[in-house]
């Protein structure tokens, strides 16, 4: 479905320029029902990496999400907009306004689009969650850290924080010493200001108030830093967040893609289960 109800922030309306509205590209919401008698009220939003040049939609999305609803977790793969040149619309109208807010944009939409709906989906609003991998846990984390300030319209006052993160193999930091090069330079541009690297280095984001996290990366990552995942864990820790790390010692980047489902999803389950997320 449609990601946005309304207008799309950013983008020019149809009136504008209808090409911008073609109904292939543009952000999009897919469900995945578990069986109504497995159903437990649990809810996970997922977002798809891919170094904001692209989405690995089916491999740590749709399949995912398909892992999920079998334990009765309702999930939710975002579609989200590529801040470079528009990449997931076919319109090459100039973007208005910081590309780099529209990842964020779409997140806060997700989840409030889930809040707003979950009667509709039989959902428990205290036990809805977020999921990212590699850039899509750097889109993870940025709403686990920006929830406060709303970047999308939100008269509804719908809360935005999630209620716990899962952050697979992620991008934290926009620092040179430790985020990946590409990602940084297609969510911030080539010479990004000062200000763009602080608001999106989340471990510098971390509050008390950030969502109870479990973060999993591999020691030997080769695209994305263990350092990512290991200061956040830090702040978290500083804050008194409740947080869970496992770390790997091989594996390299996209590592579920490659291990039995079983072997990697069994951590999350046990940790949804342990924080009461899930039930038996």
């Amino acid at each position: 479905m449609p990601l946005y109800t309304d207008a799309i922030p950013g983008l020019p309306t149809p009136d504008e320029n209808p090409n911008a509205y073609t109904g292939k590209d543009i952000p999009t919401l897919e469900v995945f029902l578990p069986e109504k008698d497995k159903s437990n009220g649990t809810a996970i939003i997922i977002f798809p990496g891919g170094a904001y040049v692209g989405l690995a939609y089916q491999e740590e999305g749709s399949n995912i999400g398909a892992l999920f609803a079998k334990q009765g977790i309702t999930a939710f793969v975002v579609k989200y907009r590529l801040p470079i040149g528009y990449r997931l619309q076919t319109s090459k109208e100039p973007m208005s306004g910081n590309k780099y807010l529209v990842p964020l944009q779409d997140a806060q939409q997700a989840i409030k689009r889930v809040r707003m709906n979950a009667t509709a989906w039989h959902l428990d609003t205290s036990k809805i969650g977020i999921m990212g991998f590699s850039a899509g846990g750097h889109v993870a984390s940025s709403l686990g850290t920006h929830f406060r300030r709303a970047y999308i319209p939100n008269k509804e006052n719908t809360n935005l924080r999630p209620n716990f993160m899962i952050l697979v193999y992620p991008v934290i930091s926009m620092k040179d010493e430790l985020t990946h090069s590409m990602s940084k330079s297609l969510l911030l541009g080539d010479i990004p200001s000062p200000e763009s690297v602080k608001m999106f280095s989340n471990e510098d984001q971390v509050t008390a108030d950030t969502p109870p996290t479990l973060l999993m990366h591999a020691g030997d990552d080769r695209l994305v830093k263990v350092d990512n995942s290991i200061v956040f864990y830090e702040a978290l820790i500083k804050h008194k967040v409740p947080a869970e790390m496992h770390l790997y010692a091989k594996g390299d980047h996209g590592f579920v893609l490659r291990l039995p489902a079983e072997e990697w999803m069994q951590p999350i389950l046990l940790w949804m289960k342990k924080n009461g997320w899930t039930k038996d």
